[in-house]
């Protein structure tokens, strides 16, 4: 996932949010940002999306929450 000079709007947590329910561990990687805007867009999008973020190194930001408890097949 990418995130570019919209920065983070309602659309990119919503796909944040998406993709951390289908795998659990994703990349996101910060476009156009200097290290304090990646910083503080990481942390943002961890406090919107009950992430934890796992490591960042350089532009690309690694976060991880767990899969939620499917239902039982029935």
């Amino acid at each position: 996932m990418q995130i570019g000079h919209g920065g983070l709007s309602a659309r990119v947590i919503a796909e944040v949010d998406r993709a951390l329910t289908a795998h659990e561990l994703i990349k996101v990687k910060f476009l156009d940002a200097d290290r304090h805007e990646r910083d503080a867009m990481a942390a943002g999008i961890c406090e919107k999306t009950d992430a934890a973020l796992v490591q960042q190194v350089g532009k690309v930001a690694v976060l991880w929450r767990p899969k939620p408890d499917e239902p039982p097949a029935g």
